[in-house]
């Protein structure tokens, strides 16, 4: 879901990890799983992408009940 709103928030990895102040390697470690994220992350995360803690998690929810 993460690398679905980055891309469309039109931004490249290295633009978001320019914006969160990390490295490439942080992005791409999120958005395929291997490095997990606290709220805190998430919620900057988000609020970079345009988006919004709340509205995630119910997409989180509503995705994972259709498993």
């Amino acid at each position: 879901m993460l690398y679905q709103l980055r891309i469309a928030s039109g931004l490249k990895q290295a633009e978001l990890a320019d914006l969160l102040g990390e490295p490439q390697s942080f992005v791409s470690k999120m958005e395929s799983g291997e490095r997990r994220l606290d709220l805190v992350e998430l919620k900057t995360i988000l609020a970079t992408l345009n988006s919004n803690l709340t509205d995630f998690v119910a997409e989180l929810e509503a995705r994972i009940s259709r498993i």
